[in-house]
């Protein structure tokens, strides 16, 4: 089966050997998307609920550059500096994903790129 690589400038480039997303046949898959400005390249200033914010709304710059969008997630992962902020990002979560939720992981880890907050992965169906 084929596939094809996704790369919008509407999202932070990869900052690494990866993609954005890579689409086979009717699903995306995305790298994981942080909290990064697309034009400034820097992390977005403020805490938990503002980096979630960005983090979301480039996920949806990548899925949109693949022909998808966030009512089209399936599953996500979601990796958190401290699982105390998980309440907050819920609140955030709920404004980008209103009904139909998809399936879902979250982890708290030790380090993020850039010292980030969260981190969010996803994949979604076309």
């Amino acid at each position: 089966m084929s596939f094809e690589i996704i790369s919008t400038d509407k999202a932070p480039a990869a900052i690494g050997p990866y993609s954005q997303a890579v689409k086979v046949g009717n699903f995306v898959y995305t790298s994981g998307a942080i909290p990064v400005d697309p034009k400034s390249g820097e992390v977005v200033a403020g805490g938990v609920a503002q980096q979630a914010e960005q983090a979301i709304r480039n996920l949806a710059a990548v899925l949109a550059g693949a022909g998808a969008g966030l009512d089209k997630v399936i599953k996500t992962t979601v990796f958190i500096k401290d699982m105390n902020d998980f309440a907050v990002i819920n609140e955030v979560y709920k404004k980008f994903f209103t009904s139909d939720f998809p399936a879902r992981s979250c982890v708290e880890v030790a380090r993020l790129p850039k010292d980030v907050l969260i981190e969010i992965e996803c994949v979604a169906v076309i």
